[in-house]
């Protein structure tokens, strides 16, 4: 079994990565996880909510400890997340964005309550704990009121099931859903993190997106005329000369419009994604559906269009998690998108992101 630290000084020997002294100085915890892990899978267990009325009474087993990987942006984590789950010596695990796997868990819930199953997060949990054995969130962020609610009494199912639960996040883990509404109700699953999970701080002053190289010019400010002439050269020359027509995608009962759209490319303005109450739902599915994006007109961030921030910090991940293209207009560059204010400390994520974007091999493979 190849270990973290083998795995990682294997791509610093090919090229394939800059050995950074943060990230090693947290390899030993990550090889520590893996060999917790061992090399087997739980005993098999009958699937779906039903499953509870038979289950054994024999407990599941305790889950090992997991891992709570945080620091800032850019430094390693998502990478330091694949490398664990290449090391992992079994097939039952999963990665996955935190904003699409509480989609998932959201739809799930809807299908318990639609049942009339009273406590629906736990049979959801158990069938989540019915395929894996290791499970990887990417850029855990706990923002919203529902997800608060929900996402401590998920974690104590999986952890009572033997799930290891690993996790980045660019906050430390008493810093989640910072001043959020009913705050205090929150507080025991921060002290769940603590019991339960290794919290470790990757500590490093570089931010590796930043560097890469950039390709062909990708984001236009400021937006205006000559951005906008920008774009649509790059529009036609990859259209082709093929006629747009408008994109509609159905989200939920709902109907998601992109004014035009060519292939799997699509264009829409900064106001048609984000100022209608659009959700990761949405942003998920319009991200499945293209491998390359334009938006026009992003306006500079502020406490005054809050809430459109939010919406595109939500769009951007999900663009990102799909490796989609990216082509933008703005008011000026993402590390001055969102100078101060409410919700800046979170766009400096947001920003590297949008650097790392700007790699010239960035994109959905062919």
């Amino acid at each position: 079994m190849t270990s973290v630290t083998q795995a990682y000084e294997a791509r610093v020997a090919a090229g394939a990565l800059e050995s950074d002294p943060a990230q090693r100085a947290v390899l030993p915890a990550l090889d520590a996880l893996v060999a917790r892990l061992g090399d087997g899978t739980p005993a098999p267990v009958k699937s779906g909510w039903l499953s509870l009325l038979s289950r054994s009474p024999k407990p599941d087993p305790v889950a090992a400890k997991g891992l709570y990987l945080w620091g800032g942006v850019g430094r390693g984590k998502s990478m330091l997340m694949d490398l664990i789950m290449d090391a992992a010596p079994f097939e039952a695990k999963r990665r996955v964005h935190f904003h699409e796997f509480m989609q998932e868990i959201q739809a799930g819930l809807q299908r318990m309550r639609a049942k009339g199953v009273a406590d629906a997060v736990a049979p959801v949990a158990h069938e989540v704990a019915d395929k894996v054995r290791l499970l990887c969130f990417d850029e855990m962020q706990i923002t919203d009121i529902a997800d608060a609610m929900i996402v401590g009494r998920l974690f104590q199912v999986l952890l009572a099931r033997g799930v290891v639960i690993v996790t980045t996040s660019n906050r430390v883990p008493e810093d989640l859903y910072k001043n959020g509404l009913n705050r205090q109700l929150f507080l025991p699953f921060i002290a769940l993190i603590r019991e339960k999970m290794d919290v470790v701080e990757l500590v490093s002053a570089q931010d590796h997106r930043q560097g890469r190289l950039e390709g062909g010019k990708i984001w236009f400010s400021p937006a205006g005329k000559e951005a906008r002439a920008e774009l649509d050269a790059i529009w036609a020359d990859l259209a082709g000369g093929a006629e747009a027509s408008p994109l509609v995608l159905e989200v939920m009962g709902r109907k998601l419009e992109l004014p035009q759209h060519v292939g799997r490319m699509a264009r829409a303005g900064f106001w048609d994604l984000c100022g209608k109450p659009l959700g990761p739902a949405d942003y998920l599915a319009l991200a499945e559906a293209v491998d390359v994006l334009f938006i026009d007109g992003v306006p500079l961030l502020s406490a005054s269009n809050f809430n459109e921030a939010k919406r595109f910090v939500t769009l951007i991940d999900a663009l990102y998690e799909a490796k989609v293209k990216l082509f933008a207009s703005a008011a000026d560059e993402p590390d001055r998108l969102y100078a101060e204010g409410e919700g800046a400390f979170e766009f400096e994520r947001t920003a590297s992101r949008l650097h790392e974007m700007r790699d010239e091999h960035w994109g959905k493979p062919a």
